[in-house]
Parts: structure tokens; sequence; C-alpha cells
């Protein structure tokens, strides 16, 4: 399968055939059954905040965010992708050193050029080891593909570090119109349906004012979310929430769900 290389210097894919379909045309086909019918903002987003579970339970919430690029985003050429690192534990931001991801629908390569600039921060680790078996950034990509079939990655993962650094990361990498950011997040974890609904309306009005003071509970990518609003404060982006659903939605089973949230933020 095309989610798996012999080639050292490419991640494989880990969680293809349990995430979202190994099969290409299979994926290619559930793709298109999620972005079907998805309306474009009438202004590309320069960053959005996207879930990271399997496509049955988040896929209809992310194709709202991907789906609001439209065809925009064709002229993106690097993605910036943040999410958190769920197996390994590490101080400040882990970049790998594979020069590509494999996924079922192709190779992306790693943008040599700004991995090379991240290289130099001291916030930076460079290894493959948290991102061998991690999904939060891995399941971001056939989506990619699909709406920016161009693009070059830099696939950054946060473990332990604060909203200053992971902001230096944003901003050393936010470029100009080449460039769109992901970042990569489930909301509440394993609460009644009512209960999360509760929950992830608050955080996602906290995401939408900007604070920085999102939790775990929360959020499980809330490192990254809240070195995001630094960065959303200090450039006054413009926050808009695009979907806001659980997997009690989405799959049917309302009694233990994990929340969802799509949001765009545009470049004032």
């Amino acid at each position: 399968m095309k989610g798996s290389t012999a080639d050292p210097a490419v991640r494989d894919a880990a969680v293809a055939g349990l995430f979202y379909p190994a099969d290409p045309q299979a994926l290619s086909d559930q793709l298109d059954t999620l972005l079907l019918g998805v309306a474009p903002l009438s202004r590309r987003p320069k960053v959005l905040i996207v879930p990271h579970a399997g496509y049955v339970y988040s896929g209809p919430v992310a194709a709202q965010a991907y789906g609001s690029l439209g065809e925009a985003a064709g002229a993106v050429s690097r993605v910036v992708l943040l999410g958190p690192s769920h197996r390994e534990w590490f101080r400040g931001l882990a970049l790998p050193e594979a020069q590509a991801f494999a996924a079922p629908l192709g190779v992306v390569a790693v943008d040599a050029e700004a991995a090379n600039e991240l290289r130099e921060r001291s916030v930076v680790l460079v290894s493959d080891v948290p991102h061998r078996y991690e999904h939060s950034l891995e399941v971001q990509l056939p989506f990619l593909q699909r709406v920016a079939p161009e693009a070059k990655i830099v696939p950054v993962l946060a473990g332990e570090a604060d909203p200053a650094e992971v902001a230096e990361v944003i901003e050393a990498l936010w470029g100009g119109s080449e460039t769109l950011i992901i970042c990569s997040s489930d909301l509440s974890h394993y609460h009644a349906y009512r209960t999360a609904q509760a929950l992830d309306a608050a955080t996602a009005q906290a995401i939408l004012e900007g604070r920085e003071d999102l939790t775990g509970e929360q959020a499980c990518g809330y490192k990254v979310v809240n070195g995001l609003a630094r960065v959303m404060r200090e450039r006054g982006l413009q926050a808009e929430l695009l979907d806001l659903r659980n997997s009690g939605d989405t799959a049917g089973d309302r009694s233990r769900v994990v929340g969802y949230g799509a949001f765009a933020f545009h470049d004032a």
C-alpha cells in the first residue's frame, strides 16, 4: 500500500486502516463524501483548527474546515502542521528527521527550507520518535492531499511547551499567502452527550476570544491552541467557528463522547 515504504527517510503511515481507509480508492470516496456540499468561505483562512479522530467520528467536522478553503487552497504550497503528542513525553516541540510522510494517496514531502529554519531554534527537538506512531498530524494528510495536492508540510508536535514557545514556531513559519497553518486538536473526552455539549461550547468561546488558558480537560491539543491564541491576539486575527459537534452527533453513541470543533482564523 502507498502508506508504507522501505525508505528510512519516509515516515510510514501509522493509522491507515484504523483512523481512515488504507485503500486509496475507499479513502478518496470517503473524502469526496465528507467534502461534498461544504461551502468555501469568501476569504481563505490563514489558520485552521481541525480535529484528529477517526474519520467516522470527526471527519464531518474536519471537512468543514478543509472545505472552507475552496479553490484558493490550490495556491497553498506549504502547510505547517501543529498537533499534540499523545504517546511520547518531551520538552518543547518536535520536528522529524524524516524528509517525507507516506499516506495511502501518496507521499507528502517535508519542506526542507522551513525545517532547517526550525532546527536552529532551541525550543525545537529533531527526532522521529514522537512522530512514529502519532495520529494527530497523520490524519490531516489525506484531506490536505485532496485540497492542496502540491503543498509540502512542516510537521511539528508539541510536548511540554508553553504558549510563547508554540507562538515562536508559528511566527517563524507564518509566511505569506503560500502558507497555511493547521492546528490539530479534539475537544472534551468521554463525557455524556449533554455535558460534552456544554463543555465544548465554553471551550469554543474561549478559543474565539483568544484565551490561552485552556487545559487538557478542554482540548487534547491545548498547548498548540494556547500558542495560537497568543498569535491571534498579537496579530489581531479574526476567529470564526465553522462547526461544533461530538461523536454522539456523528457516530451515534451518546453515552461517552469526544468533542470536535472546526475554527478558521483570518489574517487581519
